[in-house]
């Protein structure tokens, strides 16, 4: 989730979609665990899509 698709998203969305990835996140890290995974870098990509949604929501309630 690029950073431009994350503004787009409400105070609702973004709590759910932050929930959805870090579910994604942890499925992902077991199943690297067990067996290696084809494609890491996928663990890579929605860590960092997980922190875009944490500063946003961040960014928000400050304002």
């Amino acid at each position: 989730m690029n950073q431009s698709e994350v503004l787009k998203l409400s105070n609702e969305q973004l709590n759910e979609q932050l929930v959805e990835q870090k579910m994604k996140y942890n499925e992902l890290k077991m199943a690297h665990a067990v067996s290696p995974l084809e494609n890491p870098i996928q663990i890579r990509f929605i860590r960092r899509s997980i922190a875009r949604i944490v500063t946003e929501i961040n960014n928000r309630e400050t304002k």
